[in-house]
C-alpha cells in the first residue's frame, strides 16, 4: 500500500520534504521568520526609488533653480533615508574635495539643515539636493553629481524648459545655464 505524503502535509511542506515536526521546531520557525523578512526587505527596497544627489553652493539659489526654471514637483522623503543612509555618504558635514577657499565656509549655514531639498525627476527617481560645493570660477553658482544619468536627466529638463544653457564637455558632462536673475550655474559630473 503506497502512502501518499500530499495528503498529511500541505503542498509547500511537502515539497520541501521535511518533517511538520522539523519545520515547526523553534529552528524551524526562526528559519520561516529570517526568509519572511529578507522577502519583506527585498520588496521594499526594490520599490524604494532611486535617488540621485546634487551638491550645491548655495540651497536657496538651487531651489530657485529646481523649482522655479526646470518646474520640479517636490518630492517625499524616502522612507530608507530616514534611517541616516545618507549620512554615511559624507554629506552630512563639508567634504575637502569640494572646498575652494574661505569662500566656501560663508555657505556653510546651508549645511544645518542635512536633509536639502527633494524633488520628483521621473515616476521612480527622486533628485536630492544638499549644500556643500564650492563656488565655481568666479564665484558662480556649482551643481554637481557623481552620477552622469543625473546631469542627463536634468539637461533634458533644461532643454525641455526651454532655459538657456550651453554645453561646455559631453564626458564628464558639464553645463551652463542662467537663473532668472541671469546668473550662471555650472552642472558638473565629478569623474572618479
Amino acid at each position: 500500500m503506497l502512502f501518499d505524503q500530499s495528503l498529511i502535509y500541505p503542498a509547500p511542506i511537502a515539497l520541501l520534504g521535511l518533517p511538520l515536526d522539523s519545520i515547526m521546531s523553534t529552528q524551524g520557525i526562526m528559519v520561516m521568520l529570517l526568509v519572511a523578512y529578507a522577502g519583506a526587505m527585498w520588496m521594499f527596497l526594490k520599490s524604494a526609488p532611486k535617488v540621485y544627489t546634487v551638491m550645491v553652493s548655495d540651497l536657496e539659489v538651487a531651489r530657485r533653480f529646481y523649482e522655479g526654471m526646470l518646474t520640479l514637483p517636490a518630492a517625499e522623503v524616502p522612507l530608507h533615508y530616514y534611517y541616516n543612509y545618507e549620512q554615511t555618504l559624507g554629506t552630512a558635514g563639508l567634504d575637502p574635495m569640494y572646498l575652494g577657499g574661505a569662500t566656501s565656509f560663508a555657505n556653510q549655514g546651508t549645511m544645518a539643515s542635512p536633509e536639502g531639498l527633494w524633488y520628483q525627476l521621473r515616476k521612480n527617481t527622486q533628485l536630492h539636493v544638499v549644500g556643500g560645493a564650492s563656488l565655481g570660477d568666479r564665484n558662480q553658482q556649482r551643481h554637481v553629481c557623481f552620477d552622469h544619468s543625473c546631469l542627463e536627466y536634468i539637461l533634458m529638463r533644461v532643454q525641455l524648459e526651454g532655459v538657456q544653457h550651453k554645453i561646455r564637455r559631453e564626458k564628464p558632462l558639464n553645463f551652463l545655464v542662467k537663473d532668472y536673475d541671469n546668473q550662471v550655474i555650472e552642472l558638473a559630473e565629478i569623474d572618479d
